[in-house]
């Protein structure tokens, strides 16, 4: 979950690494609550949706236009790992009920100036298999309407209009879809299957391993950079030659060759640019773009300075070759057990690219 981004991933870790049996627990309780048993409240009435500047799948919806209807609103950002490890099942719902009454509204609020643009949200989009409305909210005006933080977060939306449950970050997949049985009864929907979605996900979207996962989301921009430990620091916005360090802690990274760090991403200025990173989770994920819209960029990456083989991510092949085509998350390692420290190294063999995030999972 993320609050522009929320850094409660690894506190979730932290917690599941230290309560393990405790979670387990919770988690057997929840998995499948009896009929009737979430008690929701209502929490206001639904905000107004006329803040998108377009919509996808749709035609604009307004909250009178969905009267009568059960309605799920996600927020989204595209590149947002969190976020996608719940879209399997949030299109599972949307297929399932959609016939009993229930409307899914995706809402894309960019983090990223390359996710303002629309043309790169309906790629997206059509990739990712989302068939229900998306409202485009580039300007935040929906997600300042709700009151919103987080990336993913679900808003629960009875048929008279009214927010009754709401749900932040991944999981308690579960209790949501019983919340959507419920509302659907509410409404007077005859014969809603208690049945819940089984979902079969694959890439990005396989659910977190948290009780190995020791790295959390890392900016490399200088905004929100943490962990950075190029001799001599990040130089703002200028054209400048960095190196790796003798040794790297968990966590740590570093840049090598002609880079310039800016606000949002790292950009290289010349070719064989290298990124490194030590991280400890079973995949390490990296949001990219080309320098240059349209154009393509070359990279290789090794772990402990060998190709990654069976750990290779689905943007790689065995020897570590990938491709930068367009903004968005490459998953560039996905290691079978058992999970170790590693150093991850990036080299990029030509210029063509910013790097903006690393994400685990």
């Amino acid at each position: 979950m993320k609050t522009h981004r929320l850094l409660l991933t690894a506190m979730l870790a932290w917690t599941i690494a230290a309560c393990s049996d405790c979670v387990a627990d919770n988690a057997n309780m929840l998995r499948r609550p009896t009929p009737g048993s979430v008690q929701l409240v209502t929490e206001g009435d639904m905000p107004t949706l006329d803040g998108a500047i377009t919509w996808l799948n749709s035609p604009p919806l307004s909250t009178a236009d969905l009267r009568g209807k059960v309605v799920v609103i996600d927020f989204w950002t595209y590149t947002c790992v969190n976020w996608r490890r719940t879209l399997p099942f949030v299109r599972a719902w949307a297929d399932k009920y959609r016939n009993q009454g229930l409307v899914v509204i995706g809402v894309h609020t960019p983090e990223f100036e390359f996710e303002r643009d629309i043309d790169n949200v309906r790629q997206a989009a059509k990739e990712m298999d989302i068939h229900y409305p998306v409202a485009v909210d580039t300007q935040q005006r929906i997600w300042n309407a709700f009151g919103n933080e987080y990336w993913p977060a679900l808003y629960f939306i009875d048929a008279q209009g009214r927010i009754r449950h709401h749900q932040f970050g991944e999981g308690n997949y579960d209790i949501s879809e019983k919340v959507i049985q419920q509302l659907l009864s509410e409404a007077g929907s005859a014969g809603v299957a208690q049945e819940l979605v089984s979902v079969n996900p694959r890439g990005l979207e396989v659910a977190a391993d948290w009780l190995d996962q020791r790295s959390s989301e890392t900016y490399v921009g200088y905004a929100r950079a943490q962990n950075f430990t190029s001799p001599g620091g990040a130089i703002r916005d200028s054209r400048s030659y960095y190196a790796v360090p003798t040794r790297l802690r968990v966590n740590d990274w570093a840049l090598a060759g002609d880079w310039t760090v800016e606000q949002e991403p790292v950009v290289l200025n010349r070719a064989e640019g290298r990124l490194v990173y030590r991280f400890h989770a079973r995949d390490l994920n990296l949001v990219m773009s080309p320098r240059v819209s349209g154009s393509t960029g070359k990279f290789r990456v090794m772990i402990d300075g060998q190709p990654p083989g069976f750990a290779h991510g689905t943007d790689i092949d065995e020897m570590g070759y990938g491709t930068v085509s367009e903004p968005r998350t490459y998953q560039l390692i996905r290691q079978p057990q058992p999970i170790k420290d590693h150093d991850c190294e990036i080299e990029f063999l030509d210029s063509n690219v910013k790097v903006f995030d690393f994400t685990f999972g």
